[in-house]
Parts: structure tokens; sequence; C-alpha cells
């Protein structure tokens, strides 16, 4: 046998040996991510594209109110209304870009009197807001315009209500996140008798967000 054969016998040899290990090799490392496959999303990073076109949360949240600021033919010294009362919130939000959303909402709030009767105000309305996202967290600024029936004994009020907002928010999965909203409530009166007024309220709630 010369030496050509020899070396061609050789590298066969090479080949039919390198051929596994370089297959158990490429094993080991895995699939490559490809268009078919699905990965989790990065939440230590970033994450301008958590929301797209289409997305919708669900809002459950509840917390305090408490008289702010009132003028008019009422002031902030004769309101008469206690240190605060309590609120929740029903809340839908549908997304229309990555940030910019859009939503209806329905709350209430009792607020206690000094004389030991109640205040109910029932807001409903449609909102409209902008988040900003850094990596899992999350801050949407909102605003919301409607109307609000609003009880005190026998007297009955229904007029226009608006609430804008900022809320935090710490996406803890993929499907829920949790957060604290700050609200500042614009309720004003105008009554046939002519004794216009315009009352205030802030609101600090704590929230579970639903994404669907």
């Amino acid at each position: 046998m010369n030496r050509t054969t020899q070396a061609y016998l050789f590298l066969a040899a090479l080949l039919l040996c390198g051929g596994p290990l370089f297959a158990q090799e490429s094993a080991g490392e895995g699939p490559a991510a490809g268009p078919g496959i699905e990965t989790e999303p990065d939440y230590e990073g970033p994450l301008p594209t958590l929301y797209q076109a289409g997305d919708k949360t669900f809002i459950i949240s509840a917390g305090v109110v408490f008289p702010a600021w009132f003028w008019g033919d009422i002031s902030s010294e004769g309101h008469g209304l206690g240190a605060a009362g309590g609120t929740g919130f029903l809340t839908f939000n549908f997304y229309l870009t990555p940030h910019i959303y859009w939503g209806l909402e329905l709350g209430g709030m009792v607020n206690p009197t000094k004389g030991g009767n109640m205040l109910f105000i029932i807001p409903f309305g449609a909102r409209i807001g902008y988040q900003f996202i850094l990596k899992r967290f999350e801050f949407p600024i909102t605003l919301m315009i409607g109307a609000a029936p609003q009880k005190y004994l026998e007297k009955g009020y229904f007029g226009f209500f608006m609430k804008p907002g900022f809320a935090v928010y710490w996406r803890f999965n993929p499907e829920w996140s949790f957060g604290v909203n700050a609200d500042l409530w614009y309720v004003p009166q105008t009554p046939k008798n002519g004794k216009n007024a315009t009352g205030t309220f802030g609101q600090v709630t704590l929230a579970a967000r639903y994404h669907l």
C-alpha cells in the first residue's frame, strides 16, 4: 500500500469519527430561535414592544378620596365633608399603539360629612392616555372625561366630571401588573337655582391590572 492510499484511508477515518462529535456538539447547544419558535420576553431589559395595537387591559382599583379645593357658592372651609372617604373603579383600556390607549371607566365614591351623613358620587366616562415604559415599570398618564350622578340626603345632581391622573405600575408577569394611582377629581355643579359651585377631590388607589 503506497503513501497516497494510506493518506486517503486516514482522512476517511477522521471524517467518520468526526461526524458524530460535531452532531453531539450541535445538539448540546439546542435549537436556534427562529420565526416558528416562541421565546419569552426579556423582562430584565427595556420593554418598548410589550404592547401592540389591539392589546387590552382590565383594572380593578380601590383606595381613599379626600376633599381638596372648593369655590363658587361654597368655600374650602365650608363644604362640610369629612377628611376622607372611600373609592373604587373598574377600568377597561384598549391600546392604539404600544404607548397610546383609550378606554372606559366606572367608579364610585362615598364621603362622610361632619354631621354624620354621606355624599355619594358615581363617575363614569371615557379615558385616553399615554404610557411610558422603563424595564418592568410602566407610567401611564390618563385623562378621564364623563359625568357623575351625585346624591346627598334627599338632594341629587347629575353633571360633568373630569379626572386627570398619573400612575406607576410594576409588571409582575405577562398577565398581571400592580401599581398605585394618583388622580384629581374635578366636579362642577351648575344647578337651576344659580348657586354654582365647583369641588375638587384627591384620590389615591391601589390597582391590579390584568393584561388580556
